[in-house]
């Protein structure tokens, strides 16, 4: 069997693959396809980011060196992680390329540039995933061209009519055209739908190869037929059977590694984008947090709706991990860090099993003492400032992920089964990032009503929930988190909830608690009617900010915007 050497980071980033395995196919044509319309040429003489300007890039992330305990793995959970984290550098080559195929030759002109500060400009290239500053509305930092809303999912001239039309006089390409495992390119005057699984092949099959020699290492049964469905769906991009097996993982080791978030696809948010997510399982803190999910039906049936907006048809029995993340690998590396995910996102399996909760306890804990925590002496007055708790950090991170699994999922409009993905395209991922925060906070408050969290600490939860809205809107209001943090700011906004002294924020924790349930009601009533020009309409009205917020977080320059964790790739 052949053995897949591991690889750096950046030589997977500059397509480099290390060793090749001997019967590894060759690259395949579409696999080298450039984007249409993206054919500009970026020299040194292109370069307008300075040296003190990238400086103060890499200022906005703090590194942090992750050290998880895995001292509880046994030998074999260990090698099995290391396969696993050879699979989330492979994630990472397509991911990159996902951003934009034209990557590695730009990424291969900087290193033979002469520019003075290149060393600085490569790391910046290499934390972003390209020449886009993701924590900028992916402006430009090396060269002028602008990223393409799709990608390079589509072809970059490729506008949003011109994908409708071919779809409405080719109505048997529609199901390619939209499925979220397929990238869209010209071919002649026509547009083809490729699979991921032809289009990436060159990295899929050696992940294929590794998930399997991870299956034949471990003796758990379940991560065995995980592994190697897995690696099926890879060669296939049929995904369904994995992620079922996924959903009854049992074990030490948590891995989400896959094709999963629409995120980078910002033109119709249907292409869904490789990441890895290698973790750890800490049993006694997951023991703690699983009685939540025993809550799920109860949480739907509270939500402030008529009951024709509740959805009980999703399944309810949905597991909740603690963990701690060892490596990560494709859309989990660059720019902002996830700290829990709630996946997978296939309807079908979500009202078969629910989704899972996964909650980055190390990733998590980070980012509340180096951002978190020191940010609230800048945005709340003084007496509100020390309200902020680690713990209500954490509950308002399981309930958002929890909250994912609640509301509208599968809905009808005029007469026909779609979903709320379906309808609202490319506005769902702000919508759905932005009800999931707000829902989280409603059930994190039903959860005190009932006694399952001391109703003592609620000033205490809404001050740090309401911080944690800047914590989100740094990251710039294209990004679906900040966006969904935007519509609630000025929601609070509207609603009364807090006034400003000498730029600091006082919150009426009344009005502010008020305005929580509200804005719920609002959010799940826009998804359970699938109504695409409501949805436009509310973010443009709300997704915003005034000159007071965009005030405050430009106080807010002395505190990293991120953390960079930096992992061990052998454990």
């Amino acid at each position: 069997m052949q053995k897949l050497i591991a690889i750096s980071f950046a030589a997977v980033l500059a397509g480099c693959s290390g060793e090749q395995p001997a019967e590894q196919a060759p690259p395949s044509p579409a696999a080298e396809t450039e984007i249409a319309g993206s054919e500009t040429e970026i020299t040194a003489s292109d370069v307008y980011a300075s040296a003190d300007g990238l400086a103060a890039m890499r200022d906005q992330f703090a590194k942090v060196e992750m050290a998880p305990d895995t001292s509880f793995l046994t030998d074999e959970e260990k090698a099995v992680v290391n396969k696993l984290n050879e699979v989330g550098e492979l994630m990472s080559a397509i991911y990159f390329r996902q951003r934009s195929e034209q990557n590695p030759k730009w990424r291969e002109e900087i290193i033979n540039s002469d520019i003075p500060h290149k060393e600085a400009l490569l790391e910046m290239f290499d934390l972003h995933f390209g020449p886009w500053d993701t924590l900028d509305d992916n402006t430009p930092f090396y060269g002028d061209t602008p990223m393409p809303a799709g990608a390079a999912f589509y072809p970059a001239d490729m506008t949003k009519d011109e994908f409708e039309a071919w779809i409405a006089s080719h109505p048997e390409d529609e199901e390619a055209f939209r499925s979220g495992y397929t990238v869209i390119r010209r071919d002649g005057d026509r547009l083809v739908a490729i699979p991921y699984a032809e289009h990436y092949r060159e990295w899929l099959e050696p992940a294929a190869q590794l998930m399997r020699e991870a299956a034949e290492i471990t003796s758990n049964a379940s991560l065995k037929k995980f592994l190697n469905l897995r690696a099926d769906s890879f060669l296939s991009d049929d995904y369904y059977e994995s992620e079922m097996a996924w959903m009854d993982l049992e074990g030490p080791i948590e891995a989400a590694i896959g094709p999963y978030e629409v995120y980078t696809d910002t033109l119709f948010g249907y292409k869904t984008a490789y990441e890895a997510f290698i973790t750890v399982k800490n049993p006694d803190e997951s023991a703690a947090l699983a009685k939540y999910k025993g809550y799920l039906r109860d949480m739907e049936g509270h939500l402030p709706v008529d009951e024709n907006y509740k959805n009980f048809k999703r399944g309810f029995e949905s597991p909740i991990a603690a963990t701690y993340q060892v490596h990560g690998g494709g859309d989990n590396v660059p720019g902002v860090q996830t700290i829990a995910f709630n996946l997978p996102n296939d309807e079908r399996v979500r009202e078969a099993k629910g989704a899972k909760k996964v909650i980055l306890n190390n990733v998590l804990g980070a980012k509340f003492d180096r951002i978190l925590a020191p940010m609230a002496e800048t945005i709340l007055v003084e007496e509100q400032a020390g309200l902020l708790k680690k713990q209500h950090m954490s509950n308002k991170t399981l309930f958002h992920e929890l909250s994912h699994s609640l509301g509208p999922g599968s809905i009808e409009v005029n007469g026909a089964e779609t979903t709320v993905n379906a309808q609202l395209k490319e506005l769902y991922s702000p919508i759905e990032e932005g009800k999931a925060d707000i829902m989280g906070g409603y059930n994190v408050l039903y959860m005190m009503e009932r006694g399952e969290l001391d109703a003592a600490e609620k000033d205490s939860y809404l001050a740090t929930h309401f911080v944690g809205l800047f914590r989100s809107m740094r990251f710039g209001v294209a990004a679906a988190h900040a966006r969904g943090a935007a519509f609630q700011y000025s929601y609070f906004k509207e609603a009364g909830a807090f006034t400003v002294e000498d730029g600091k924020y006082r919150l009426d924790f009344e009005k502010l608690e008020q305005a929580v349930r509200d804005l719920t009601r609002d959010v799940v009533v826009l998804q359970g009617n699938g109504d695409y020009d409501a949805a436009a309409t509310f973010l443009d009205d709300y997704a915003k900010l005034d000159d007071i917020a965009e005030n405050a977080i430009a106080s807010l320059t002395h505190l990293p915007v991120d953390i960079q964790p930096i992992y061990k790739s052998r454990l």
